[in-house]
């Protein structure tokens, strides 16, 4: 009679040879192996972390001379010791982790070098900056001050910052990076004297009787004079052209956007980037009129987004609608068994209503773990109802709940915290591009029900295309503000106010060029390698999706570098060129 233990081995022996091929650096990532949750690099990149924190809440007026010089030393020292370790004995996820720490260091100086040239830049405005400084640094060892000399500073201070005032108030404009910084520079100020004020008022009776009113004073100064260099920033400077969109951006040309792609790792051109765009927009344009035909619309997809839009559900149901739509794609991905849920990421997204004041800026549901629903207020206008209303339509929804949620941004988090914890370099190609590549799968594997569906995840893929296209041209200095509005409303079907929202965020805000361009992009990214491993058998769906989770934020190409177990350079470059249609 056959022992059973030996059965079971013959039968894992057999499944084993019926399994997919996986990668080997996959099977170490599924292991108990140590690397599952660390690597070479993991204690330096912990220990940098850490320092950064202590010296950001200490020095914590970011804009300053001290601060500056504090973090020139610190990431200098960091990348003499990252230099000391042995890079050539490194497993693929620790060189990863070496070349982006390094990578991620060397950007953080270039950036305060700026910060050192634009501080200089602007220093005419604040002329009494060192006073403010002088009166903070021995705060935060508790040194005794006399009540009366303070009050004295402080109405010098004061005098000076009208002085400043009436001569910024002169200037036509500012260059907005200056103006920004400039802006910045004057809140650091006012938390610095703020740190002081609340520090001594009321436990030191001479501060307490002599300080009150100029500090009061000086701080109501502060407040308006960076209200103005926000102004003076958001003034056409005499080069630039009106636009009847009256937003004001500034262009950073195509060296500095080559730059940013070579940083993110993405080696292809901007012009390179609005031609994939481009095609995937003609695939869009394809499938958006197949869709607007089976409504009955022919090649009028217009008015197919028309009766789409105006599928909208009735003010206080949108909630319910939206986990009707969770619950859907959470089954869905479940029955194809795409990738791990764990149960406790199930259990605790939350949701939340989105202020009147927030939807201003963003009409469109957010996510995470929190789930924030955007849908009329009784505060807003008819108007802007109908518009909110219709922009969250339960077929626009359909392509985004899964996207903000799990298997996206939520999930996405969730795993963030679990796996590889000190390995978080922030890109958007990553957190954009993994939310957006599982509106693509899901597509793919017949997600949408109906005609409206369809349309409703197809206005979200052709804004995706859209974003690249009127975002990348606008830096290239080819569009201005109203032409990338009007694009928006022509060939995505925005509301024009959303579309005006749209160009605003991506021009006047701080965050990077490059954001508009990742979503689509690093979903690209992912579904090309998905075709390496899973079309081609070495993965399922669920081995590929799983492997992603456990290597937390990180660019695309080096999380391809990882699962494909490349043999990395110390003068790595970006190579993939990963879009093949």
């Amino acid at each position: 009679m056959k022992r059973p233990d030996f059965c079971i081995l013959k039968f894992s022996l057999l499944l084993l040879l019926l399994s997919p091929v996986v990668p080997k650096a996959v099977l170490a990532q599924d292991s108990s192996s140590l690397y599952l949750q660390t690597s070479d690099v993991n204690n330096l990149m912990v220990k940098l972390r850490a320092d950064e924190g202590s010296l950001n809440r200490f020095y914590f007026m970011r804009n300053s001379p001290e601060y500056i010089a504090r973090f020139q030393l610190l990431y200098n020292n960091y990348l003499q010791e990252l230099d000391k370790l042995n890079f050539e004995s490194m497993n693929t996820g620790s060189r990863v982790d070496y070349l982006l720490t390094k990578r991620d260091l060397e950007n953080k100086l270039r950036l305060l070098g700026i910060a050192s040239q634009e501080s200089n830049q602007i220093k005419k405005w604040l002329p009494f900056a060192d006073k403010i400084y002088a009166l903070e640094i021995p705060r935060r060892r508790g040194h005794t001050v006399n009540g009366q000399q303070v009050a004295t500073e402080l109405n010098a201070i004061g005098k000076s910052l009208q002085a400043a005032t009436t001569a910024l108030q002169k200037e036509a404009s500012l260059d907005r990076n200056l103006a920004y910084r400039l802006q910045n520079t004057i809140k650091d100020l006012q938390e610095g004297l703020k740190s002081v004020y609340t520090f001594y008022y009321d436990y030191d009776p001479g501060f307490t009787w002599w300080v009150p009113s100029p500090y009061k004073r000086v701080d109501s100064l502060l407040t308006a004079y960076a209200t103005l260099a926000e102004k003076k920033g958001n003034v056409l400077g005499k080069n630039q052209k009106p636009d009847a969109s009256g937003i004001v951006g500034s262009p950073i040309g195509k060296e500095e956007l080559i730059r940013q792609l070579q940083y993110e790792m993405i080696p292809y051109t901007p012009e390179e980037l609005i031609d994939i765009a481009n095609k995937e927009f003609a695939w869009c344009d394809k499938e958006m009129l197949k869709a607007s035909q089976e409504m009955g619309f022919g090649n009028d997809w217009h008015k197919a987004l028309e009766k789409v839009k105006n599928t909208y559900v009735p003010a206080g149901e949108q909630p319910e609608a939206m986990l009707k739509l969770y619950n859907e794609s959470v089954d869905f991905i479940k029955k194809k068994d795409l990738i791990t849920i764990p149960p406790l990421a199930e259990e605790t997204w939350r949701m939340e209503m989105m202020t009147p004041e927030r939807q201003l800026v963003n009409p469109f549901f957010t996510g995470g773990e929190v789930f924030s629903i955007s849908y009329p207020t009784s505060s807003m206008s008819q108007e802007d109802k109908l518009m909110s209303m219709r922009g969250n339509n339960p077929h626009f929804s359909r392509a985004t709940v899964h996207h903000e949620l799990i298997a996206g941004h939520h999930l996405q988090g969730f795993m963030n915290n679990r796996y590889k914890v000190y390995r978080n370099f922030d890109t958007p190609f990553w957190t954009e591009g993994w939310s957006l590549y599982w509106e693509m799968l899901l597509w793919d594997q017949g997600f949408p029900q109906s005609p409206e569906d369809k349309v409703g995840m197809l206005f979200w893929r052709m804004h995706r295309c859209a974003r690249i296209i009127f975002s990348l041209n606008y830096h290239l200095g080819k569009w201005t503000p109203q032409q990338c509005i009007d694009f928006l409303v022509d060939r995505v079907g925005h509301e024009r106010a959303n579309a005006a929202g749209e160009v605003r965020r991506s021009f006047e805000g701080r965050y990077s060029p490059l954001y508009q361009v990742a979503y689509m992009m690093g979903g690209l990214q992912f579904d090309a390698l998905k075709k390496e491993l899973v079309d081609s058998g070495k993965m399922t769906y669920k081995q590929y999706h799983d492997a992603v989770m456990h290597q937390n934020n990180l660019p695309v190409e080096m999380v391809r570098a990882i699962l494909t177990d490349q043999d990395l350079p110390e003068d790595y470059k970006t190579s993939w060129r990963f879009y093949a249609k």
